[in-house]
This record gives structure tokens, sequence and C-alpha cells, in this order.
């Protein structure tokens, strides 16, 4: 059963359309990830849902009820930003507090949801610390705390991971997955990450200047991409923009597959390119090897093209700069678009 719907939600400042009609649901505990690049209207998008931006024209509902026109403080969201945002003068206890003294709550459930919801997260033993005595990860933890305490029906979360290192974000964005599916709460997750939004989510939503380009699980996203934009923007992908004849394009020996127009763009991932010495194939150069630990990417001149592939390190250890090889890419891993 769908939770958020968001129908032909519009979105205008000043002569420029930031959401162009934008429909899309999320279900009951799933977790949405709205990604594309700046600019592309995914934290407006988000803002609408949360009641900090007032759209143009369209409908939002939560849980059935009509939430258009709604303020903030009555709908049932709970929201994490990139900047935390906590109270510097509260303690890690008392930010996790905060929602539900607001609300006036018993003590004792303050007391008891905060402790649940500091286990939650694995910082019952920082209780007492304020928040500049926290890494950034750690902070990060407070503010989801504090968004889950008063038991929302939504989490929503900007960016929420991308003030921090490398390995801190892809250590916490486990665990906010782990929380999610704990917790069981319907979530949208904003990112430009495209390796964030597929690891975290159950859909992806591509978003594009304004609309949805495409909205489907990540390996979906990934493997089959239904647009140009889509298929360019997640993940590193070859493309080569090459004529037709009678209806095909076979790219030298290194495919065939069906045209849709005279001229198109082939699309395809590194990973799905094979190489070998000898046999079927596209005739190629090695150029160069660029080691990658348990893969190697090889760059090789087929043409005019330069085509990427990432193959075994251990398949790649006896290419060397001007060998000639065969690349060969199965049809079903080539996407094609009109040019």
């Amino acid at each position: 059963m769908s939770h958020v719907v968001l129908d032909r939600i519009t979105k205008r400042y000043a002569g420029h359309t930031a959401l162009n009609g934008v429909s899309v649901s999320v279900e009951q505990g799933e977790l949405l990830a709205l990604l594309g690049p700046s600019g592309c209207g995914k934290t407006t998008l988000l803002r609408c849902v949360a009641g900090l931006t007032e759209f143009d024209g369209g409908r939002l509902s939560i849980g059935g009820a009509d939430m258009t026109g709604v303020p903030v403080r009555k709908r049932p969201i709970g929201m994490v930003f990139q900047s935390y945002a906590l109270f510097p003068n509260l303690t890690v206890r008392g930010n996790v507090a905060f929602p539900l003294t607001v609300r006036k709550r018993p003590k004792d459930e303050v007391r008891a949801r905060v402790a649940e919801m500091l286990d939650l997260v694995g910082l019952e033993h920082l209780g007492d610390r304020l928040p500049n005595q926290l890494s950034g990860g750690q902070q990060q933890r407070v503010a989801l705390a504090r968004a889950l305490s008063p038991r929302p029906e939504v989490l929503l979360l900007d960016e929420p991971l991308s003030a921090l290192d490398a390995q801190v974000r892809h250590r916490l964005r486990d665990e906010v997955r782990r929380i999610q599916h704990q917790v069981g709460i319907t979530t949208v997750f904003v990112t430009h990450d495209q390796a964030e939004a597929l690891a975290i989510s159950d859909r992806v939503a591509v978003m594009n200047a304004g609309d949805i380009e495409q909205c489907a699980p990540p390996a979906e996203i990934y493997t089959a991409p239904s647009t140009r934009f889509a298929a360019g923007f997640v993940g590193n992908r070859n493309t080569l923009e090459l004529d037709a004849v009678d209806g095909r394009v076979t790219a030298g020996g290194a495919f065939d597959v069906e045209a849709p127009a005279p001229r198109v763009l082939c699309m395809f991932r590194p990973e799905d390119v094979e190489l070998s010495k000898d046999g079927p194939g596209a005739r190629a150069v090695v150029d160069v090897t660029v080691f990658l630990g348990a893969t190697t990417r090889v760059y090789a001149q087929a043409g005019p093209s330069v085509v990427f592939a990432d193959v075994p390190s251990r398949a790649a250890a006896g290419l060397s700069p001007g060998d000639e090889v065969r690349l060969r890419v199965a049809p079903g891993h080539v996407q094609v678009f009109p040019a």
C-alpha cells in the first residue's frame, strides 16, 4: 500500500520550473532514494513533503490523509539534514528528548524513549556529551535518533552523509539502512551519490530537470536504464555513437543489436566487455591499463573510439600497451537510444 503519494507536484521560482508535475509514491516501510545532479529538484521535492516549501500545484498525501497546505509541525514526519542541526547547548540525551518534551510527553516516557533511541544508534554511552564533543558520524547518529524519537510515520533524509569522510560515510550508510529496516519506517533519502543510492534503497527515482526519468529497484536502474539520462548518470558506461545498417548496429563485431533510429547511442558497462587475444569480436589495441585491485581497467582503441573494460586483474596481467585484442559485449548488456 502506498504510504506517501505525490501527485503532479509543481513548483516554480521566478520563471524557473523546479518541479514539473512530479508524481511518485512510496510504499509502507520502503526506502526511496531521490538521485540526481545538483539543481535537478530532489531537495525541493523533499522539502515539499516536509512542508518546508509550498508547492504551486498537485497533491500530497501521507497515510491516506491529504497533507496539502498542512503546516510542518502537524505533519507526521521526522527529518535529518546534512548539517546535523543539533542544539549545541543540549546534551545528546537532551537533543534526542527535545521533540518529546515540546510535545509535553511524560518524563518517564521521555527517558525510556531516549534510552531506546540511543541504544538503536549505538550511542547509549555518550548521552551526557555535548555535540561539539562528538565526531561528525556520531552527531549524525544523534540527529537520526532525534528524528525518530517522536515515532513519525515518515523519515526524510536530505544528503545526510555528504559532509562525512568516505570511510565514515560508507559505515553510516549501512547503519542507516539497518536502522530503517529495524524500525520499518517509510523513508525518502535524497542523495547525489550513485553508489549510495544503489546501496541503501528499495527503489531509486532518478531525477533530471525537475522530473523523474526512471523509478525502479536499484538493480533495474543499473542494468536496464530506460532513458539516455538514466543510463549516462548512473554508473560508468561506454558510449558509442554509431550508424545503423539495415536497422541493426554491429560495432565492428563487438555486438549485434537492433537500432531504433538511423543513428544511435550504444551504451554498455565496462564490466560487460569481454576481452580475448583471439576469436570473435571487434579488433582493438590496448592503450593503457589501470590496476584497481581485484579488477584492472583496460583502455583499448577500437577504430575511432576508445572503449574501457573492467576485467579480473589476473586475466589482465599479460596485457600491455600495443597488444591487439578482441572485444565483445553480449547484446543483452547494450542499451540503445536514438542519437
